[in-house]
């Protein structure tokens, strides 16, 4: 039993406690069962896929349920804990952040789809996320890859042409934040503060993660993490960010027209759309990069998840050749769920289907979908290790002190500690 492992047994009987409450039907053989949160999107894809399946398989049903993110995760750590396979699904969705811990924690409780699927038809740094000792475990799904929207009337307003945000530093950016708020009053961005999501655009752009090698702290003498933070401090002192405490509140901020930007993954370009009455006011750039790190890139990735096959499977067969037959080798298929769910795909030959290639006029006639899916195919790859849930949140008990001006270096070291207490 690994380290992670055995601090999973100390909160199994929290956990369990949890699993009765849950309540999943038990799997019917003969029936493909997954496991997939958000019926809007990722429940949604799945639907369209399993329609297009059962068009040519018509001996093969399929039950997706919809499951929380959290429960699913606590379901799968408690029942591979235990060594219970009763009631789990034949494919379940996990967020790429999270699968290192599962893959290393319980060996074979997946089945490694690199044995079945081509992986290198699919980006690289998803991937490179699920994958461990020399085996890919995904087939991978929603791409988190990042944008700046920006309000282009705004930035008009200051003195700038949308020329200007293309393939620039975070630096500059600043610089013309404070343009825009001297000449417009607006503020660049919206933050939770409680939430890291923007300091780990910011780090995984050149190529960085909290965590190397899988288990070890990357915090003290990581440039990318610690120029991050920087910039970070110097947009909220300079009052370029206008702080928020929840979800409602950051998307409410854009969507009324109180912020000027939007650095986030693709997944947002939905409720930006949202404000029906701002069409051809909003634009999408290349994410800013760090200005001084070895490696910086203008591309970076921010959530994300994935498709994977439980080796206690009693339809694993059917559940694999429907991944490898409709996820990825389909490429209507992505063109369907581009355009009905606004799904962008991590299958590269999705890129040449007529959905990608369509202006949006919402974004005054860009190109975004194929935009988005170019800087995809160049997010750097990461290990996000067994770990990530906890640094997270030693990185984010310090962003209100670092907001506030407090020593970046001290906040550094308490990250650190806090992380590598969490760890033992």
């Amino acid at each position: 039993m690994t380290k992670v492992s055995t601090r999973f047994a100390r909160t199994l009987a929290t956990a369990m406690a949890g699993v009765s409450m849950l309540g999943f039907a038990a799997a019917t053989a003969g029936e493909v069962n997954v496991w997939a949160w958000d019926p809007n999107f990722n429940i949604a894809a799945m639907a369209d896929a399993t329609a297009r399946y059962q068009a040519n398989n018509a001996d093969t049903t399929f039950v997706v349920t919809n499951v929380t993110q959290d429960e699913i995760n606590q379901k799968l750590q408690t029942q591979l804990l235990a060594g219970v396979s009763d009631g789990l699904p034949d494919i379940v969705l996990i967020q790429d952040d999270n699968i290192q811990r599962f893959l290393q924690s319980f060996p074979g409780a997946f089945v490694p789809l690199s044995d079945h699927i081509d992986m290198s038809k699919f980006a690289d740094y998803k991937v490179a996320a699920a994958t461990y000792e020399g085996k890919s475990y995904s087939l991978p799904f929603d791409s988190g890859v990042t944008g700046l929207f920006y309000r282009a009337d705004y930035l008009e307003e200051a003195g700038y042409k949308p020329e200007d945000v293309q393939d620039i530093t975070w630096d500059r950016l600043v610089e013309i934040g404070k343009d825009i708020l001297a000449k417009t009053g607006k503020q660049l961005i919206d933050m939770d503060y409680n939430d890291d999501g923007q300091i780990i655009m910011m780090m995984l752009s050149a190529g960085q993660w909290y965590l190397k090698e899988g288990n070890e702290p990357n915090i003290l003498d990581n440039p990318a993490l610690k120029e991050s933070l920087e910039v970070f401090q110097e947009m909220a002192q300079a009052g370029l960010i206008k702080p928020v405490s929840d979800w409602t509140g950051y998307t409410g901020a854009f969507t009324s027209g109180e912020i000027a930007m939007v650095p986030q993954g693709v997944w947002i370009t939905g409720t930006v759309k949202s404000a029906a009455d701002q069409a051809g006011k909003w634009r999408v750039a290349p994410m800013p990069k760090l200005n001084d790190v070895a490696g910086a890139t203008n591309y970076s990735n921010n959530g994300g998840s994935s498709w994977y096959v439980l080796s206690s499977s009693q339809n694993q067969e059917e559940a694999i050749d429907f991944l490898k037959t409709i996820w990825a080798e389909d490429v209507d298929f992505y063109q369907g769920i581009l355009i009905n769910q606004g799904a962008v795909g991590s299958l590269l030959a999705a890129r040449e289907g007529d959905a990608y290639k369509a202006s949006d006029e919402f974004f005054s006639g860009e190109p975004v979908w194929q935009n988005f899916s170019d800087w995809l195919a160049q997010v750097p790859s990461v290990d996000y290790g067994t770990f990530t849930p906890e640094a997270r949140l030693a990185v984010r008990a310090q962003l209100p002190n670092i907001a506030n001006g407090g020593n970046i270096d001290e906040a550094l070291k308490a990250m650190d500690a806090q992380l590598r207490q969490q760890m033992q």
